[in-house]
């Protein structure tokens, strides 16, 4: 992360510039460039699933640090946060690797594993996600199955007996056939 003096800009040519091999050794000779250690946890989470990534690597920092944080309970694999007002239907089998936002509403016999589910969202009955992130107040139908990464944002409706295999989901969209191939919904 990298937090600038707008002085900064004066130094960036109106071409393709790479800060970090241009500008910041000038800046280092001059000494006018400085770092902070930030404690605690950090990463780069420019991508889903470099945010996918964090989230797991988070978990299992919890693991380590404050155990009593994670969900325990039947049906509950390996390092799993939920939110006090979520709600958690039957015979779910949810993580490892899973956080649940508040609000958020798991039917009955839905398997979860590697996603976060923001605030207000709902998962029908016998879905099955992987690799996934739900944005907020979305609706995954029933017998869905989501993988590779796929990707709801916010207010997104997925109707039952879907596939969606690596869909990127702008906001405010309904998803009424199965998306096979990854590929950005608009």
């Amino acid at each position: 992360m990298y937090i600038f003096n707008p002085t900064v800009l004066n130094r960036i040519q109106l071409r393709p510039t790479s800060i970090e091999k241009e500008i910041f050794p000038v800046m280092a000779q001059e000494g006018q460039l400085y770092a902070m250690e930030l404690q605690g946890f950090w990463m780069d989470i420019g991508q889903p699933k470099d945010f996918l990534t964090g989230m797991c690597m988070y978990l299992q920092s919890l693991r380590h640090k404050a155990p009593d944080r994670l969900h325990q309970g039947p049906g509950i694999v390996g390092n799993v946060l939920v939110d006090p007002s979520a709600q958690i239907g039957e015979k779910c089998a949810i993580g490892p690797n899973v956080t649940i936002g508040p609000g958020v509403v798991i039917e009955d016999g839905v398997r979860i594993k590697r996603c976060t589910i923001l605030k207000d969202s709902r998962i029908r009955s016998h879905s099955w996600l992987e690799s996934c992130i739900i944005g907020w107040s979305s609706d995954v139908g029933q017998w869905v199955r989501m993988e590779n990464v796929a990707v709801l944002g916010e207010d997104v409706i997925v109707k039952d007996e879907l596939y969606l295999n690596g869909a990127n989901v702008l906001p405010h969209k309904s998803i009424a056939d199965s998306v096979p191939e990854p590929k950005i919904i608009m």
